[in-house]
């Protein structure tokens, strides 16, 4: 099983960033990220954000799974929440004492707005530095994150390139590179396997042939993630605050305009797969359903040889 690549070096990882025969994951050490890693305490970040209302979601199951929906959202002033997160159990709850909380922050308008923490929480932006992997032109968001002690989150991608900066506790991180998603179970951007460290073989078989790249980041650790780079992270041993990072990798129009969380598939891939879908119909209509299954099945092989092909480039 392999180790998520670590450097000390500022230069490497640039090179590492900037190289396409590169842009593999890395863990960057010894970047100052700025006065956040002493200043954001608990009480720190309660009385400099306050009652700031923020949107959460809350589960009793320390994996949340986002496909079944094993959580609930709930809103909760960031002060308490802060305080709610730093403890096992807790006197007040939606679901139980022990429940977790995760908080993901967007913009003051969610549906409109893409995560800025130098606008929607300049009380403590200053407190942070981004390691200067790209330029300032493709800054598309700043997502401040925190949550429980013992959370995991589920296993995805995102399009957009991103810095994950921890700033308090540790996080263990599994991560698999994108032509992982053929083992990987996927719905959308998500993979449908749960417990990605205990699977069940059973019911995930193909999950066997994928490559687990594992690491730890420790406060002031950088983590880069490639976009389409699979990725699981689970927040260890105490309570954790993070700020990701997202930057366009590709020409900002290749990505949907209202897509808030970086999350979205590129456009061209959007309206290629909306033709197929309609041609698709299309055939259905006019054809009997063996020509059908005939036909589908020929574009089956077609796209199974494009793989092939593209697969010997890479």
């Amino acid at each position: 099983m392999p180790t998520i690549y670590e450097t000390d070096s500022l230069d490497e990882a640039i090179d590492i960033v900037q190289d396409e025969n590169k842009r593999f994951p890395f863990i960057l050490h010894k970047f100052d990220i700025g006065s956040c890693q002493e200043k954001w305490t608990s009480e720190y970040l309660a009385t400099k954000i306050g009652a700031k209302p923020v949107r959460i979601h809350v589960s009793q199951d320390a994996m949340m799974d986002f496909v079944r929906k094993n959580f609930t959202y709930e809103n909760l002033p960031f002060n308490k929440l802060i305080h709610r997160c730093e403890q096992i159990i807790n006197e007040e709850y939606f679901l139980a004492p022990n429940e977790r909380y995760y908080f993901r922050a967007l913009g003051d308008n969610q549906r409109t707005d893409v995560a800025n923490i130098e606008k929607h929480f300049p009380s403590i932006a200053n407190d942070i530095k981004y390691p200067p992997l790209f330029s300032t032109e493709q800054f598309f968001s700043s997502v401040f994150r925190v949550g429980s002690a013992d959370t995991q989150l589920w296993t995805h991608y995102d399009i957009m390139d991103n810095v994950l900066i921890q700033v308090h506790g540790t996080k263990r991180l599994i991560m698999f590179k994108p032509s992982d998603i053929d083992y990987l179970y996927i719905d959308g951007d998500k993979s449908l396997v749960n417990d990605i460290e205990n699977p069940d073989f059973e019911t995930y078989p193909l999950l066997r042939q994928a490559t687990y790249y594992t690491g730890i980041i420790k406060p002031g650790d950088c983590l880069y993630i490639p976009a389409l780079w699979f990725h699981n992270v689970k927040s260890l041993d105490t309570y954790a605050i993070s700020v990701n990072v997202f930057w366009y990798h590709l020409k900002a129009d290749f990505y949907e305009p209202k897509d808030l969380y970086g999350n979205k598939d590129l456009v061209p891939f959007s309206r290629t797969i909306g033709q197929l879908a309609k041609s698709l119909n299309e055939l259905d209509k006019q054809l009997p359903p063996v020509y059908v299954d005939f036909y589908a099945k020929r574009l089956r092989s077609y796209l199974d040889n494009y793989i092939k092909e593209y697969e010997r480039k890479l």
